[in-house]
């Protein structure tokens, strides 16, 4: 197997950074792209689709035009980007390969990066238009990356329920946890619940994730 064909064959556990008892700060945080790194050593082939995401229709044709996309309340710009299926031959031959995955979950996936090129966040989100199947496991990515980054250490607690929330077959979810790895702060949210008005065809069934590098 080609050291690419091997890239795509890799599991959620090598996708993301390495475990608790190892060096995260030396390692990637999600395939090739790691916390403190320039974008202008991000390699173009390897990511597509990128645009703004907090300006609707703004496309970028490259990483160096991340000044585009407005700043939040810490300066970061937030870019929006797909892995590249065009890199991966196994995609052509099963859809297990197709599109942005994690632990064969469709993902969206956004790199916050502040005025200087550095990239300083990654967030990754179930993507709420994910086929029914997968829309209704979303959730489940959340103890996927758990186990990954190892079940100690992480302080989780539920967050207030809206009025009008109801349950999702048996199940109304709203976590929150935290865990500091090395030198990375890790947020894991969870989420599984109705809102008030919502038919029973339409839910909250999501995993968000973010990783950002800890204070001292």
């Amino acid at each position: 197997m080609t050291p690419r064909l091997l890239m795509w064959a890799l599991p959620l556990s090598l996708l993301l950074a390495v475990g608790s008892n190892a060096d995260v700060g030396q390692a990637a945080d999600l395939r090739d792209l790691s916390l403190g790194m320039s974008i202008a050593n991000i390699p173009a082939q390897e990511y597509v689709g990128l645009a703004c995401a907090d300006k609707k229709g703004a496309e970028l044709a490259a990483w160096g035009e991340f000044r585009t996309c407005p700043p939040d309340e810490m300066g970061l710009r937030a870019i929006s980007f797909r892995f590249n299926i065009e890199t991966n031959p196994l995609a052509a031959v099963n859809d297990k390969y197709q599109g942005t995955k994690l632990g064969g979950h469709p993902v969206l996936l956004t790199g916050l990066v502040e005025g200087s090129g550095v990239l300083k966040r990654i967030r990754i989100d179930t993507d709420p238009n994910a086929r029914p199947f997968w829309h209704k496991k979303a959730h489940l990515l959340a103890l996927i990356i758990r186990a990954r980054y190892g079940d100690d250490g992480w302080t989780c607690r539920d967050a207030e329920r809206d009025e009008g929330e109801t349950s999702v077959g048996g199940l109304l979810i709203k976590e929150r946890c935290e865990k500091r790895s090395e030198h990375r702060q890790l947020i894991l949210y969870r989420e599984v619940y109705r809102r008030a008005g919502q038919p029973l065809s339409d839910f909250v069934n999501a995993t968000h994730f973010i990783i950002e590098e800890a204070m001292d």
